[in-house]
Order: C-alpha cells, then structure tokens, then sequence
C-alpha cells in the first residue's frame, strides 16, 4: 500500500516521528500537543482523529488520537507500524480500577493484558489471551517515571470488546481468575500489531474510575488532566 493509507493523510513519513504517544481521544492529542510540543504541526484530519508532531526538548515526537476500541486503534497503530516506519508507540490512556488497591489519578504501567477479544488469533494467527508490551519500552519508562518522582504502578489490564457488559460484577471475577487491576480497550490490540510488525509497544494508564468505589472523573478531566503520564511517555519518547 502506498501512502497516504485510508485512515492517514499524511504523504510524507519524515512528517511523523519513530516514536508516537497514542491516546484515545483526538482532543487529547491535541492538548498534548499545544500544551507540551513546540511547533506542533497537524499531520492527518481524517474522520478528526488528529494526529501532531513537534518537538519535546528539542527532540521530535508525535502524538495522534486512537479512538475507542482494539478495531479503532488497531487500524491506526497498523498503518503507523507498517506504512510510516514508527518503531514506538506509547498508549496512554485511562482505566477503570478493578481492586481497591489503584486510587483515581493513579498512573498504571501495563505489564501485560488479557482479553477475550479475537482480535489478535484474526490479525495474525496468535492464539494467546495475555500479550506482553515491549519490555525495553515498559523498562524505559520506569525510569523516566523514577527520574520525574512520579509512582507508577505496574499490573495485569484487562483488554475489553465491551463497555457495557450484563454480567453482574464482572470486575470481581476477573480481578480473581485472570489478576486483572482494571480495564481499558485498546491494548492487547496494540501489543498484538507490535508484536506482528517487529515494533515496539507499551500502554501507561490513568485511573479514570473505580468499579470497587464507584468514584468517577469527568469528561473534562480525562481530556485534560491526566498529565502525569503524558509527562511520563513524553521523557521516554526523547530517549
């Protein structure tokens, strides 16, 4: 396929950096990038999932929109992995807490995540549940956070098809079969399409919301302010 593919305008691949930090929410990479990039420049438009490349101290770095769910970013990772030569992609994201062990605004570094989504077994025949980030990646950004004195916590993400899901407290079960901490949707999906380009992958969360609790944030809030783990995946970008 030659660029632009369907989902990225861009016709250029100098236009966008190795390293991409992915949030869901294009409105979130844009913030990310007017409030951390210098001379941020918009790369795609299409369908509004943007996508901005600047400079982090002096260094290049992109930051694009996923949208929700491993069939959204799953597209978008692919078609940076394979077509504009990323080697990195940071999702940073947010989660909702499984155990009453993660506080809202907790930051959650993704060791792995289980799912009992297809999407890996139809994208490229594997047949594992759990799928692993990229451990140089997840090592690095343990650093970046030690050096920045932000806590991370390090924990089993559940990888989920479905937001609105009928079986009763589901969250107790999988906290207790599977040692899942919370949940998201995006990325098994992610670490699957590293794993099958030969790229790099790793997923650092917020806690947006706790399941044990009942405490929420806001929409407003979870644009905006979860900054401790954008600084996290932008220190690491530039290493």
């Amino acid at each position: 396929m030659s660029i632009p593919t369907p989902h990225i305008e861009v016709k250029d691949k100098d236009l966008i950096a190795k390293t991409v930090l992915m949030p869901g929410d294009p409105l979130r990479a844009k913030f990310i990038a007017e409030k951390f990039l210098d001379n941020p420049v918009k790369f795609n438009n299409v369908r509004n999932m943007f996508g901005y490349t600047g400079t982090y101290k002096g260094k290049k770095v992109s930051v694009m929109g996923s949208g929700m769910g491993m069939a959204s970013i799953g597209i978008y990772s692919y078609e940076l992995y394979k077509f504009y030569d990323v080697e990195n992609i940071i999702r940073i994201g947010s989660c909702g807490a499984y155990t009453d062990k993660l506080s809202l605004y907790d930051v959650v570094l993704v060791k792995d995540a289980y799912s009992e989504s297809t999407f890996a077994k139809c994208q490229s025949g594997y047949e594992s549940d759990i799928l692993e980030p990229s451990s140089d990646l997840n090592d690095m950004i343990k650093d970046s956070a030690k050096n920045l004195n932000i806590e991370i916590k390090e924990g089993r993400i559940h990888s989920s098809d479905v937001f609105y899901r009928e079986e009763p407290d589901v969250f107790k079960r999988l906290n207790k079969e599977y040692g899942c901490v919370g949940v998201e949707m995006e990325s098994f999906a992610l670490f699957a399409n590293a794993k099958s380009t030969g790229k790099r992958a790793a997923c650092i969360l917020t806690v947006s919301d706790s399941l044990v609790t009942h405490e929420a944030t806001s929409s407003e809030e979870r644009q905006n302010a979860f900054t401790k783990m954008m600084e996290i995946a932008l220190e690491t970008a530039i290493k």
